[in-house]
């Protein structure tokens, strides 16, 4: 292990670079890891019809709810392996192998043949994908410039609806026809997921490691290699960068961060930032897994909507859902973190509860409750992606990406594994049962508002060594 002390400015570099052509490439790259989770959860969505019928595997509605819960599972426990083995071995390593893993487990779940093989593939995908947003989330943020991340950070977590979207319209075209039968079209979806995966995989070939996490494990020439090839790029695609001297941080390197110390942080001088990362993840998983996995259901048995239709009642949500973080993200850097996830669960809870009224009482035509759902989104999926940054800012250097692994898999946990599961009950018990499952993640959402204006961390504009003080720091 080392024990020297080194002085590196590789953070202060890092965070005052300007925005570059070399950033966006970055972020396209690692980005992307959204839009195939988001194309993942709603061609499952879209395809739970067919994957009822004698095309598809002949599913019933708790089947198909399983094979949600199966897909969520394996994100929490791949994002809690994944994400530990990126804080040892580097975000670069795991971000491809994570990769990997969905797009080949993707692929084989267009070869199912019966239910449990189809569970093992979508228990696998989920493996990688929840390994993703350890990786992927502790990356971005350690090469965003400080002044642009919370707008950064959220449009990338948009970018799951963007593949929402293209999930949408792809399963609809597949399911349409146009020479392609029923029995192969699902199974084409899945392809679709799993071609894009290793698309991108050879996108991030080009992608560093970061430095940050290079300067940590005392490969300071290394980390100092990387940051000056960083700033060349972001000079030649027209960057200006000051040559004034950076602030330098005083850091004691090691090759690991021993789980006594990660719990003992996150349960002693974090332990309101725990509280509050945990709040705000198991309130936007239940209510987005809730939603997006189970509402082909109830379109298909409460407005009696087609198989083939499906596809058409998430596009509303997954537009809506993608337009909030694009058009709200700035306002997470100009106005502030704490005003902006206070209000974003504050309305979406309110809302929620609103629809759980209306359609209880059944007041709620299937077009009047994809324009509420549409509006909810647009607000929700800002405090969604804020739930991310939140964790991703607020705990130390060392364990940035296991503490995003430990609320993102407690969060789904709680929030998101028996969400599908406990609709599947619902929907087939009637409205009432529906609207209390609704209003219990209105109840969550409004929680997550009440924890952040008590509990929340100003985190705009600010390095995150000072958000959150590095264990190794002397």
């Amino acid at each position: 292990m080392v024990a020297s002390i080194i002085e590196s400015d590789v953070p202060a570099r890092l965070d005052r670079l300007p925005w570059s052509g070399w950033h966006l490439r970055i972020i396209v790259a690692l980005g992307t890891s959204w839009i195939l989770d988001g194309l993942e959860v709603t061609l499952v969505g879209s395809l739970s019809g067919i994957l009822q019928s004698k095309d598809g595997l002949s599913l019933s509605d708790e089947a198909v709810t399983g094979t949600a819960t199966a897909y969520l599972l394996g994100a929490v426990i791949g994002a809690l392996f994944f994400g530990r083995l990126t804080d040892r071995h580097g975000r670069r390593r795991l971000f491809l192998v994570t990769l990997a893993t969905y797009s080949l487990a993707t692929l084989c779940s267009g070869f199912a043949v019966n239910l449990p093989m189809f569970l093992a593939c979508r228990f696998v995908t989920g493996l990688g994908i929840g390994g993703e947003y350890a990786a992927i989330n502790s990356a971005v943020d350690e090469l965003v410039p400080s002044k642009v991340r919370g707008t950064v950070d959220l449009i990338v977590n948009a970018t799951f609806w963007a593949g929402a979207i293209i999930g949408s319209f792809a399963a609809l075209l597949l399911m349409a026809g146009h020479g392609i039968p029923l029995s192969l079209g699902w199974r084409f979806a899945f392809g679709i997921g799993g071609a894009l995966g290793m698309a991108v995989l050879l996108l991030r070939l080009a992608v560093p490691e970061s430095p940050r996490w290079l300067m940590l494990r005392g490969r300071e020439a290394e980390s100092n290699q990387v940051m000056a090839q960083i700033e060349q790029k972001v000079a030649a695609s027209g960057g200006q960068i000051s040559s004034q001297p950076a602030d330098k941080l005083r850091i004691r390197p090691r090759d690991h961060t021993p789980w006594g110390e990660i719990f003992r942080n996150m349960l002693g001088p974090n332990r309101q930032r725990s509280i509050l990362g945990l709040v705000l993840m198991a309130g936007q998983a239940f209510f987005f897994n809730a939603v997006f996995f189970t509402f082909g259901l109830i379109a298909k048995s409460y407005y009696h909507v087609p198989d083939t239709r499906l596809p058409l009642e998430l596009l509303p949500f997954t537009i809506g859902s993608f337009l909030g973080p694009v058009l709200l993200g700035t306002l997470f850097d100009r106005i502030g973190r704490k005003p902006m996830i206070t209000a974003s669960y504050g309305i979406s809870g309110v809302l929620l509860l609103v629809v759980a009224i209306l359609f209880s009482q059944g007041s709620l035509q299937l077009t009047g409750m994809k324009v509420c759902f549409a509006i909810i989104f647009f607000v929700a999926s800002s405090a969604a992606s804020a739930a991310y940054l939140t964790v991703s800012e607020i705990f130390p250097l060392e364990i940035r990406a296991i503490a995003i692994a430990i609320f993102y898999s407690l969060g789904t946990a709680i929030g998101g594994v028996g969400a599908p599961l406990l609709f599947g009950i619902l929907i087939s018990h009637g409205r009432v049962q529906v609207a209390w499952g609704y209003a219990l993640g209105a109840a969550l959402l409004i929680g997550g508002a009440i924890c952040e204006l008590f509990l929340g961390v100003e985190a705009a504009g600010r390095s995150l060594e000072s958000v959150s003080k590095p264990l190794q720091a002397e």
